[in-house]
């Protein structure tokens, strides 16, 4: 007999609303992680009365009812809507790339102007069947807003030079024809009141939680304590990299209290220049329209991923999907481990696909077992 009928490997948004579900179903749970904190990349740090996003930037956002009213019973959100702002060499504009974009860089003020100015940048380029990342974007919105606001952001951000980087990356650049500066269309948008840990602390309510705790350190013992595993981390890793390791870019933060009230203006500021080293900064007060007398702020640096290094997004190329494709054989014959989020699944997940994809698992392995 074993001790629980699930350990969950990372309690994460993934890895907690599995927990949570098991749990509502008489299933005794442990979650594991290795941080010393439990939600992840999602967790929130409250800093002079500041919630910070100690992982980056986090902005719930989605169209699908089922997964807005889910969330909800966790946790009130507030009206925040995603509106950044790009610098560029002491240039402000404003993203998705809209009108008003496009009347900073062109002087243009209707959307037929616009749209002249664009399709006068793609025939000086004359190009049919874009080869790489670099052709597609000026393909897509002309020469001016790829250079300013592409070129160098998307750089740093992937490690590699945006003509050696494949085109699919990018075919679906938000383009706006409209004075809206709502970087999301989704219909529900906003912020948990008090922060995202909040939501996590609430969903594992009742549940078995072990800190600073590595599967992979002490992984026999873990794998002896439930009948089925729902792994949460790396699946290269899990298979102990048997067909070599997967690729991903990680990021650093840097963050800084700052004695004034106010430091930027807006929670978040990209930074398109590829001679910054971060790609962004957050000030995290503006998230929950905050008062108080300090501010939080943080750099957000891309990384290139080594071993032993955070990973938090997949290279989703060819040739690391190809190498995803062994990994996935082995996963589906596994009769006990179920794997599951960004790392386990080796896909790029906003938060209402995780919410997505765990419910579609629950339903799965859990309601199943219920007939």
């Amino acid at each position: 007999m074993y001790n629980y009928d699930y350990l969950i490997v990372g309690c994460g948004l993934y890895g907690s609303i599995f927990a949570y579900e098991a749990k509502k179903r008489g299933k005794k749970c442990l979650v594991i992680d290795k941080r010393n904190h439990i939600g992840g990349n999602i967790y929130t740090k409250e800093v002079e009365n500041i919630n910070v996003h100690e992982y980056g930037a986090h902005i719930f956002h989605t169209n699908n009812k089922e997964v807005w009213d889910y969330v909800n019973q966790f946790a009130e959100f507030n009206r925040y809507t995603n509106s950044p702002v790009a610098i560029y060499k002491d240039e402000i504009y404003n993203l998705p790339f809209n009108m008003n974009t496009f009347n900073k860089l062109w002087g243009v003020k209707t959307p037929k102007e616009a749209k002249r100015k664009i399709e006068e940048q793609l025939k000086e380029r004359k190009i049919d069947y874009p080869k790489n990342l670099e052709e597609q974007a000026i393909s897509l919105i002309g020469k001016d807003v790829y250079e300013k606001l592409v070129k160098g952001y998307t750089e740093k951000q992937w490690g590699t030079r945006a003509t050696e980087l494949p085109a699919f990356i990018i075919k679906r650049l938000p383009v706006r024809f409209t004075y809206d500066n709502n970087y999301f269309n989704d219909k529900y948008q906003g912020i948990p009141i008090g922060g995202y840990t909040k939501i996590i602390e609430k969903i594992l309510e009742g549940i078995e939680v072990r800190l600073n705790s590595d599967f992979f350190k002490n992984r026999v013992e873990f794998e002896n304590l439930a009948d089925k595993i729902v792994f949460t981390g790396m699946i290269d890793e899990f298979y102990d990299y048997k067909f070599g390791a997967l690729e991903y870019r990680s990021l650093s933060f840097e963050h800084e209290i700052l004695n004034e009230e106010n430091h930027q203006g807006n929670a978040v500021v990209n930074y398109t220049e590829y001679e910054v080293p971060y790609t962004r900064i957050i000030e995290h007060k503006h998230f929950e329209y905050g008062t108080q007398p300090k501010t939080v702020i943080t750099k957000e640096y891309p990384a290139k991923w080594h071993k032993g290094y955070e990973p938090y997004y997949p290279i989703n190329n060819e040739k690391n999907n190809l190498l995803y494709k062994k990994y996935k054989e082995l996963a589906d014959k596994e009769e006990k481990v179920i794997f599951g989020g960004r790392l386990g699944l080796y896909r790029y997940f906003d938060m209402h696909n995780v919410i997505e994809e765990v419910l579609k698992c629950v339903e799965k392995n859990l309601c199943t077992e219920e007939v």
